[in-house]
């Protein structure tokens, strides 16, 4: 079972929580609703776990495959849904680039394998209606 403990550091909005492990990570809103800007927006960490669950997959699938990854980085850009509470995220798109000795259409299997069948936080993320879209690019 996962436990995450989480307690709140101001007398606003910034909150931090923290694993079994001790790794932390705060959170908080933005000064314009109200907060301090001093952390990731709860929602905006979710966007984070897509893309280190992916990440971890993507590893695993390269090394397994001997490849050699000198670089991996993400930009993920997401829509929630406006003028309705909950928000949930209801588009959500991650371009990859990779510098390595992958081939394009080794990443591309991997992206593949991660985003459509390994990603948890993906299936989750699409259970709750987001439509997850993805490229790549070899830099």
């Amino acid at each position: 079972m996962a436990t995450i403990t989480l307690k709140r550091l101001d007398n606003d909005y910034q909150f931090e929580t923290a694993d079994e492990a001790g790794q932390v990570v705060t959170m908080d809103i933005p000064i314009d609703q109200g907060g301090h800007g001093n952390g990731v927006r709860p929602m905006q960490t979710l966007l984070s776990a897509l893309g280190g669950c992916s990440g971890v997959d993507i590893v695993m699938i390269l090394k397994k495959q001997k490849e050699t990854i000198e670089l991996l980085e993400m930009v993920i850009n997401g829509e929630r849904a406006v003028g309705k509470e909950p928000a949930l995220w209801e588009t959500i798109h991650v371009n990859f680039k990779f510098k390595g000795s992958m081939t394009k259409e080794r990443a591309e299997k991997a992206c593949s394998l991660s985003m459509d069948k390994y990603c948890s936080v993906a299936a989750t993320l699409r259970a709750a209606g987001a439509v997850i879209t993805w490229d790549i690019e070899i830099v």
